[in-house]
């Protein structure tokens, strides 16, 4: 695989990932018992931990390359054993018409 290639990969988990890491953890100014500021939005974090979130992405994200790269080099799972694959997936062979 070309280093382009992996990059773009990576980062498309990298980016997957963040949107499954945002959420944990998030508490609205009325759950960690702090005032709003003027023209907040009710829902807004009280304290984002942004740091810590791109931390745990970047390691997330690492790990699910890492498999991602030992599975394409090794082999481990290919679309043949996906189930359905060949007679329902995207390269199932067209019945003939008419």
């Amino acid at each position: 695989m070309k280093l382009g290639s992996a990059l773009a990969i990576y980062l498309l988990f990298w980016t997957i990932t963040l949107f499954a890491v945002l959420p944990f953890g998030v508490r609205t100014n009325a759950e960690a018992g702090t005032t709003d500021v003027p023209g907040q939005a009710q829902s807004a974090p009280a304290n984002p931990m942004i740091a810590k979130k791109l931390a745990w992405t970047t390691l997330i994200s690492a790990l699910l390359f890492g498999l991602f790269l030992a599975n394409y080099h090794w082999g481990w799972l290919e679309l043949d054993d996906v189930p359905f694959w060949r007679t329902r997936g995207p390269y199932a062979p067209v019945p003939p018409q008419g």
